[in-house]
């Protein structure tokens, strides 16, 4: 076994030299070790332990110390140890330049430094793993997203963010998991559209902490691609919302998907969400906001007036901004229009 520093070479390699100094065949020579030839073929290519026993029956057969061979394997097991410490940190240094390590640093969410080896121990401790190549292990990123993979920086970026959200959620008190109560609590959460940040928030978290659900406010990840990002951690579900500012509706709408993603049944899954299940979730959170049958109604009109908005926004006990979102989204007017009734939300982290 080679790494750029170390070699680590079985005791075996020296056997081989002895039996070939000797002339010896490995045959005759597991008859004198009163081993099997297989065995004997392991111990010389390294694939066995060369125990203290052996080492004994070398020093009888070889006329060699067992202390010699003992060493022999000591230093052997040692270097292993060391040519795979030195594989798995250049492995894992090059996976720490695709994260956003500065910026996650700039949060506080992992220590300032330029030293390359440094960030990859800071990450590891962050994650909580021996190595960030396990970051591929689906059993230990399950979010509900689409698929990741540890060599996309945007996924990288994800999981960064996602590990912010799992480290804040372990602060949040959390009733059982309650997917029923959830959905009762429902249209409670729709008519906070209306409240301002100040005030919706901390009812969000607590109707959510009641159900089971963990909500968590984080900054932005450049290059992450994401609104926000939901998963089960331990007896509770953790969601995780950016809050960078943006419009009301992308706010709104974005919670509602990640509220899907639970109704819905999509949180846990091995290989994350499939486009199907996103599809299904942007529309469950459409039609959640704003039903579909009223909706249409509104379209059917085809009285796109501010005025007419604000009523319709009304009628729905919801945010005009919603209204206004659902409009540009779905190509009844340009997205340059009536954006003054889209509030722009500055949640503080």
């Amino acid at each position: 076994m080679r790494s750029r520093s170390f070699v680590a070479t079985p005791p075996g390699a020296t056997i081989k030299e002895q039996l070939i100094d000797r002339g010896m065949s490995q045959k005759e020579f597991a008859a004198r070790m009163d081993m099997s030839e297989k065995h004997i073929s392991k111990l010389i290519n390294g694939e066995v332990q060369l125990t203290p026993e052996t080492a004994l029956r070398l020093e009888m057969v070889l006329g060699v110390p067992a202390k010699f061979w003992n060493n022999l394997e000591a230093v052997y097991r040692e270097k292993i140890v060391k040519v795979k410490a030195e594989n798995a940190m250049d492995a894992d240094t090059e996976i720490a330049k695709q994260f956003p390590y500065s910026e996650m640093a700039k949060y506080g969410w992992v220590s300032q430094t330029r030293n390359a080896k440094e960030k990859v121990v800071y990450l590891r401790k962050y994650f909580e793993v021996v190595e960030l190549s396990l970051l591929g292990n689906e059993q230990i990123t399950r979010i509900a997203c689409r698929r990741l993979a540890i060599t996309e920086k945007s996924d990288l970026a994800l999981i960064a963010w996602a590990q912010e959200a799992k480290i804040k959620a372990r602060d949040i008190q959390t009733a059982p998991i309650n997917i029923k109560g959830l959905i009762a609590a429902l249209p409670e959460i729709r008519k906070m559209t209306v409240l301002k940040p100040k005030e919706f928030c901390p009812l969000i978290m607590k109707c959510l902490a009641d159900c089971g659900i963990a909500l968590v406010f984080l900054p932005h990840l450049k290059g992450s691609f994401l609104q926000g990002a939901t998963f089960i951690d331990g007896n509770k579900i953790v969601m995780g919302l950016t809050a960078r500012g943006k419009d009301a509706d992308r706010f709104w709408f974005s919670l509602f998907h990640e509220l899907a993603h639970i109704v819905l049944g999509h949180i846990g899954q091995l290989n994350g969400t499939t486009e199907e299940d996103e599809k299904n979730a942007d529309k469950w959170s459409g039609d959640t906001l704003i039903s579909e049958d009223d909706f249409n109604s509104f379209r059917e009109k085809n009285d796109y007036s501010e005025k007419s908005v604000i009523r319709f926004a009304k009628e729905q006990q919801i945010a005009p901004g919603i209204v206004v979102g659902r409009m540009q989204r779905e190509g009844m007017i340009k997205y340059s229009m009536l954006n003054n009734l889209k509030e722009q939300y500055m949640i503080a982290v």
